[in-house]
């Protein structure tokens, strides 16, 4: 059956295709360190869930209101203002299945073909995938390890071109770990107020930093709030991955928009899961709080124990739950890493270049598994460096 000439531009997320084939790997007999995935490994804390089983129990179980329930909406808007450090208003919030759908109504709704957006690279590759699905064109902004993680403002500047309709910006960042710092920030911000520029701002791993790193979002930044979206939600931050819940915070300008977009694509967000949101922000955070110091501790043995492999280098991440090193030092590629320690060693871990090409020389792995699990994988890697060929040029 044909299809749609636009299904040709859009992407992936490698991330579920690499699972496949793990799994498929596990099912002949093969024991796999699974990590690959962008998923905390922890239960959703037990408040939350029992809330949303009464919502079930009482019948919580018929359409919510689109742009989500109000009880949410004000939670979230109390949450940002007290977090993010600007006010919010809940008729500026619009609940979404997952934090996807937030950046597929800002780029569906803001990017026309030719238009184009300045998006990360390495990124998440939704961001480049959705531009190209309505005919934009996504332009990679370099995130290099020489730069601790962090986009170079002035390099930013000069891939600002008269057709320039956006910047995504993702801080704590996937897939490197690293966070924006305030003086980036308040650049940025002055590159969008001159340009006229609509900033998508993904703070999905705001609340998840560590060794005192502040978390500045844009959108608190002078005359920012009036030309930021933010994204947020539940999967990270509570362990509600299979909730399936995000959230936008838009300014009053595209709050017509996004309910439109809402009511043509989702209609509304599962109202039971939404009541157990409430519990989430409302409720004791704890759990959260816990789930951070977890993963600093497995941030700090993976690094290490990284950093004591020769061929590897990895920079200490102070955001998020991915290590992104540098393995040019192996004399593979990154891909060729990832292939060859699925199939030899039984350790998942992604291509940096799933991410972008700036990526070819890293893996992206996740520390969102036990310390049991990590200390295993690193002694697999280690074992199957070691017996690697060394470098042309290089001792071993």
């Amino acid at each position: 059956m044909r299809q749609a000439s636009r299904m040709q531009s859009i992407g992936t997320e490698s991330a579920f295709e690499v699972t496949a084939r793990a799994r498929a790997l596990e099912a002949t007999g093969r024991h796999i360190v699974y990590l690959q995935i962008g998923e905390p490994d922890f239960d959703t804390p037990v408040n939350v869930r029992e809330a949303a089983k009464r919502a079930l129990d009482v019948g919580e179980t018929h359409y919510a209101p689109f742009a989500g329930i109000p009880t949410l909406r004000e939670a979230i808007a109390d949450d940002a203002t007290a977090r993010k450090g600007f006010p919010v208003t809940p008729d500026r919030v619009f609940v979404t299945v997952g934090g996807k759908g937030v950046m597929l109504y800002a780029i569906l709704g803001l990017i026309d073909p030719g238009d184009e957006a300045i998006v990360p690279d390495p990124g998440y590759p939704i961001y480049e995938s959705l531009v190209r699905f309505v005919g934009g064109t996504p332009v990679p902004i370099p995130i290099r390890m020489a730069h601790d993680f962090r986009l170079d403002v002035d390099e930013l500047a000069s891939l600002i071109t008269p057709r320039t309709r956006m910047i995504v910006i993702n801080s704590p960042a996937n897939p490197t770990g690293g966070v924006l710092t305030r003086g980036d920030l308040e650049r940025i911000a002055e590159l969008a107020q001159r340009h006229d520029l609509v900033v998508l701002a993904d703070e999905i791993y705001g609340r998840i930093t560590y060794d005192g790193t502040e978390h500045v979002s844009i959108a608190s930044l002078p005359g920012m709030a009036e030309r930021t979206i933010v994204l947020d939600g539940f999967s990270k931050t509570f362990a509600m991955t299979g909730w399936r819940l995000g959230y936008a915070i838009v300014p009053a300008s595209l709050v017509g928009m996004y309910g439109q977009l809402v009511i043509n694509t989702i209609s509304c967000a599962p109202t039971f899961a939404q009541i157990g949101a409430v519990e989430a922000l409302r409720g004791p955070q704890g759990p959260v709080d816990d789930m951070v110091v977890e993963f600093r501790a497995r941030r700090d043995l993976l690094v290490d124990g990284l950093n004591a492999i020769p061929g590897i280098r990895c920079l200490r991440p102070t955001g998020a739950f991915y290590a992104f090193p540098d393995i040019s030092g192996t004399g593979l590629t990154g891909a060729d890493l990832a292939d060859r320690l699925l199939q030899e060693a039984g350790v998942c871990v992604l291509a940096g270049t799933a991410f972008g090409g700036v990526g070819r020389d890293h893996v992206r792995i996740s520390y969102a598994n036990s310390r049991e699990n990590l200390a295993l994988a690193l002694e697999r890697i280690g074992q199957f460096v070691a017996g690697l060929p060394a470098p042309a040029g290089a001792a071993r």
